[in-house]
């Protein structure tokens, strides 16, 4: 087949949904990467059509493999410790990696999986832990990965399926979660604390919250107000919301749209106007436009400051390295002063600008979020395990002889080589891949899959390593965060697994929005 002909093949989707694809051999933002290897993969792709069943069935087996360990060894605890074959409970002791693993089961379609987690949900008591509660974190995992099973189950898309009774019981048990943690928002703002103590319904004290932990609620809060009709719910998290789409004092928002990051529990200002992308900050920016994708009758406004970040974020944040000036990384700032660093939590920012100039028409975004997707590809091919770490630096004041070679052939240099299982630049490939129909971001999460399973699998498990750029990953740190099943195993599947309704720009819409750990909660306004 022609080049050319090939080049109308891969725009079908593309101009369909009313965009631009960058002509063949563009490097415009590392589109295309390097000549026509976009054009050339989709060819390869062409002469075996089978090539993506298998690889979805490899990172089913993955995932089914990673399930039995932990439930043969943990069923009813939050976490396999891979290496020992023990069990941890760092998420309150209700089963975080099986209700984490429900949405992953559910759109892979491995029904006794389904089969075992719903008849396990309704055994967990949420009125009660003796541990420590975050409400971020059991938001994004629990909450959600219960409500994302009750709709997928719902709208009867999928070929597994569950009792009536166990069905429902998801909504019934999302409810009872919510009223358990919701007196987290009794402060005089309605700013939550993030740290809860549910036997006593006591708080930790804090006088302050962070912009992630508090603008990383609403989506879950405000599904579960309309799947059940009690606005309550919703009520409480958009209300603490409000103080961060409406930031007082304006000096701490030094760019439009981008603020600090420590708040008061007590009037709602901000402390600091210390921030970026990075952890601690990042999914308030990324629930901005998914918000607005789960509701855009009723969520403009979550549009409108999204706008002002990513405008920001491209004229202040963009930051090339000085080695490699064709890669393109976010710096974070401090005040009006930037900070040439970054981390692996920070990768999911392509992905974000892709899906924002995928909803809005905006080509402009979609050609930055690729240039960051380009970047973070970078920090994992540049490493001897091919994974990325956990925080890069490419300041070069950084730079010495220890780590001046590195630099000057990758454009960064490793500043924690730890990883942690992390989803986020296999996410960005996700969203890539789903936006612009180029084959190459799906050879490039499963390049990462590969590497992922060599080097992290262990015993009964996948394991959190030491060092990316050791041999053989350093040594095993002896975790299997529940995120594993929720987000890995799950971008790795969908980005080689059949158009779906719960895809993203399926059909050039979007039917459902994923909440931060990869959970899919359905729309509720009209698609986008």
């Amino acid at each position: 087949m022609r080049l050319a002909s090939l080049y109308v093949a891969a725009t079908v989707l593309y101009h369909a949904c009313g965009l631009a694809l960058p002509q063949p051999g563009s490097t415009k933002f590392g589109y295309l990467a390097s000549g026509d290897r976009g054009i050339r993969a989709l060819q390869n792709r062409a002469a075996n059509p089978t090539l993506e069943q298998e690889r979805a069935n490899a990172v089913k087996d993955a995932f089914t493999f990673a399930w039995n360990g932990y439930f043969s060894n943990c069923k009813g605890q939050d976490e396999l410790e891979p290496v020992s074959n023990t069990c941890l409970n760092p998420r309150n002791n209700w089963g975080a990696s099986a209700v984490d693993a429900l949405s992953t089961a559910l759109v892979m379609e491995i029904q006794d999986i389904v089969t075992d987690i719903l008849d396990y949900i309704p055994t967990i008591d949420f009125t009660t832990s003796t541990t420590s509660v975050s409400l971020f974190e059991t938001t994004i995992r629990y909450l959600a990965g219960m409500l994302s099973g009750y709709s997928l189950l719902s709208e009867g898309i999928l070929n597994v399926t569950g009792s009536v009774a166990n069905i429902k019981a998801l909504l019934t048990q999302s409810q009872s979660l919510a009223d358990s943690l919701s007196f987290a928002f009794d402060s005089p703002t309605g700013i939550p604390s993030n740290s809860i103590y549910l036997n006593s319904r006591s708080t930790g004290g804090e006088s302050v919250n962070s912009l992630a932990t508090i603008g990383t609620l609403v989506l879950e809060w405000q599904h579960l107000s309309d799947l059940t009709g009690n606005g309550t719910y919703g009520a409480l998290a958009q209300k603490a919301e409000s103080y961060l789409l409406n930031p007082e004092p304006t000096y701490n928002e030094p760019f439009p749209g981008l603020v600090g990051s420590t708040i008061s529990i007590s009037n709602g200002a901000f402390l600091d106007a210390t921030g970026g992308w990075n952890g601690g900050d990042d999914s308030f920016y990324e629930y901005l436009i998914k918000m607005y994708v789960y509701d855009s009758s009723r969520f403009g406004i979550y549009r409108d400051r999204w706008i002002l970040a990513a405008n920001s974020t491209m004229k202040y944040l963009t930051s090339n390295p000085s080695s490699r000036p064709d890669l393109t990384f976010l710096a974070s700032y401090v005040n009006t002063t930037f900070v040439n660093a970054s981390q692996h939590l920070t990768c999911f920012d392509g992905g974000n600008f892709l899906l924002g100039g995928s909803v809005l028409k905006r080509q402009d975004y979609i050609d930055f979020g690729l240039a960051l997707v380009n970047g973070c590809h970078d920090t994992y091919t540049s490493t001897l395990t091919r994974i990325g770490p956990e925080a890069f630096s490419w300041d070069t004041t950084g730079v010495d002889a220890s780590n001046q070679a590195f630099y000057n052939a990758n454009g960064f240099y490793i500043t924690n080589a730890f990883y942690d299982l992390r989803p986020e630049v296999i996410e960005s490939y996700y969203y890539a891949y789903r936006i612009t129909g180029n084959t190459m971001y799906q050879d490039w999460a499963w390049d990462a899959f590969v590497a992922i399973n060599a080097t992290t699998r262990v015993n009964n498990g996948f394991s959190a390593i030491s060092d990316v750029n050791a041999a053989h990953g350093g040594s095993f740190d002896n975790v299997q965060e529940s995120f594993l099943f929720a987000e890995v195993m799950k971008y790795s599947y969908l980005i080689h697994a059949p158009d779906a309704p719960f895809q993203v720009n399926n059909d050039c819409e979007n039917q459902w929005v994923f909440n931060t750990e990869a959970h899919p909660l359905k729309v509720v306004g009209p698609p986008i």
